[in-house]
């Protein structure tokens, strides 16, 4: 007897349905299976992915308090990747941005409202330490100072430019060395030690890479200040 043509077309979408099932389980894949069965069940079982985890600005992993301003800043890898310096979610220094070189990446920064004021590089192998010194000399009370290292960031460093980041609260710039890693934020006219640094030193038994030690990402949330304290 002659199946009816509904039945039929009913027969062949069941047996080719069931040959697909039964391939994917012998090939050890059953996601045709599993698809299946999450179509049947309905929207409401299907799974989902888990939510990714929010960041705020510059990628912290959690929000700065109110009246602080948000900061990362990634030091030079060797000397083929450039160093970065974010505040509140703008890149203030980059390889993108063209603005970063060899030696020291300086941005300088409004204590009181977060503008850029300056950001510029000076290289302390081959440049000239009195470019630096014309840089932050005059800085004026409450400034903050970021400080992103690249390649080598001592050598062309004298007396008094150490003495004058150790005044806005480094405790490294003292000893600071050929192709050390730095990282550092300071400030004109704080009274302690900065809690913003980091450093790696130039060792061949320790480096990361040949001639480099690894690079440095350091993250934070600074307060601004008052006007009245200008």
């Amino acid at each position: 007897m002659r199946l009816a043509g509904p039945l039929r077309v009913v027969v062949i979408i069941l047996t080719a349905g069931l040959t697909w099932i039964l391939v994917s389980i012998l090939l050890g894949t059953q996601s045709g299976f599993s698809r299946l069965q999450q179509l049947l069940k309905g929207p409401d079982n299907i799974p989902t992915s888990e939510p990714r985890p929010k960041k705020y600005k510059c990628g912290l992993p959690r929000a700065c308090p109110d009246h602080s301003l948000a900061f990362r800043i990634t030091s030079g890898a060797a000397n083929v990747i450039g160093p970065k310096i974010c505040l509140e979610d703008k890149m203030l220094m980059s390889s993108v941005k063209n603005n970063v070189g060899r030696g020291l990446n300086i941005a300088l920064v409004n204590g009181v409202n977060g503008d850029l004021i300056d950001a510029k590089y000076f290289d302390m192998w081959a440049g000239d330490v009195n470019d630096l010194l014309k840089f932050i000399r005059p800085l004026h009370e409450g400034t903050l100072v970021f400080v992103a290292s690249y390649d080598d960031p001592a050598t062309k460093m004298n007396q008094e430019t150490r003495k004058i980041f150790s005044e806005l609260g480094s405790q490294i710039a003292k000893d600071l060395a050929f192709r050390d890693s730095w990282v550092f934020v300071g400030a004109k006219g704080v009274q302690d030690k900065s809690p913003f640094e980091q450093h790696v030193k130039n060792s061949k038994s320790s480096n990361k890479y040949e001639g480099w030690p690894e690079a440095l990402e350091m993250e934070g949330c600074i307060p601004l200040r008052t006007a009245e304290a200008q």
